[in-house]
């Protein structure tokens, strides 16, 4: 019998919301520093995050201005912000807690922690220049809760469905990163790429950030040897086999936790196992040049693409009760 479709979500979004927190950490943690180190307005450089969680609509609506603080505290602090790295742990705590009869107890403890040590800071950790202790916080508490999973969750059902919503969330966020960073009207690629020096370093600082976003720096620099430039790191994120934020790895490993499952159910729900494959076939046969540009799938299809996946995920397994 297939998990109970309770269950399932529950554990799917705290594979979600765990990820969706380290993420917004990581992206924060470089956006902050690289704010303080650069010239130019302060707001320009807050867009392209602000991007991933709605705009600066709600920023401002909430604050009535977007500046570093506000920017900051929207993305870290704010339960109103689902994106935030308080609202994503305080609601993967509040999915896992009917579940604590259902998973190790390590994990429970693991995320009750991480919720009462992070989810009641406010703008006191800006005064106190603590951004950057918050962020590796948050970070290590999704490293360290999926860590225990590895290390205690059977590898059943429970486990696929944790993987998935994991995996899901980590394509759908580096897939808005690359979109947002390419959209910015201010980006020399966006521009075409104009010759002055000056906005050629801008342009290698942003994507050097987009990398260290995903910690994909040094690997990045290991394995491509042609410099930083927008393609370069596209399709680095995007195609890279071995990397394990990459978009394909994501993928790939979304589509092996959603076969587990269908073994255990052969053929309950084919058209899951359909979508999430053409997803990893179009990242496997793909050029930069086919994602950047026309005829092949743009990044806004990559990303359709992945919340079908989502989509289809949602309505065979969590909505049969």
């Amino acid at each position: 019998m297939l998990l109970l479709s309770r269950l399932a979500e529950n554990l799917y979004w705290i594979g979600r919301y765990m990820e969706r927190a380290e993420n917004t950490a990581r992206l924060l943690n470089v956006n902050y520093y690289a704010t303080l180190e650069s010239a130019g307005r302060v707001r320009e450089h807050w867009r392209p995050l602000l991007e991933l969680t709605g705009g600066e609509g709600p920023v401002i609506k909430r604050y009535g201005r977007v500046d570093t603080r506000s920017a900051t505290a929207w993305l870290a602090f704010d339960q109103d912000n689902p994106s935030s790295i308080a609202s994503s742990l305080a609601r993967a705590r509040q999915n896992a807690r009917g579940l604590r009869d259902r998973i190790p107890s390590e994990m429970w403890e693991a995320l009750n922690r991480s919720y009462l040590n992070l989810c009641f800071e406010t703008g006191g950790v800006m005064d106190r220049d603590g951004l950057y202790e918050y962020c590796v916080a948050a970070r290590e508490a999704s490293q360290f809760f999926f860590g225990i999973a590895f290390a205690t969750l059977p590898r059943d059902e429970g486990w696929s469905f944790l993987r998935s919503g994991q995996m899901l969330e980590r394509a759908d966020n580096t897939v808005r990163v690359l979109q947002a960073r390419l959209d910015s009207p201010e980006d020399p690629a966006a521009a075409g790429g104009p010759a002055d020096p000056t906005w050629r370093a801008l342009q290698e600082q942003r994507w050097v950030s987009v990398l260290k976003g995903a910690s994909a720096f040094e690997a990045y620099r290991k394995s491509v040897h042609s410099g930083i430039d927008p393609r370069g790191v596209a399709g680095f994120l995007l195609f890279d086999e071995f990397f394990p934020r990459s978009v394909r790895y994501s993928a790939e490993n979304l589509h092996d936790a959603l076969a587990q499952i269908d073994r255990r159910h052969p053929d309950a729900h084919p058209e899951i196992l359909r979508l999430s494959r053409w997803l990893v076939a179009r990242l496997q046969y793909a050029r930069v040049d086919d994602v950047l540009g026309a005829p092949g799938p743009t990044l806004p299809d990559l990303l359709v693409e992945i919340n079908r996946v989502g989509a289809a995920i949602d309505a065979a397994y969590f909505r049969q009760e």
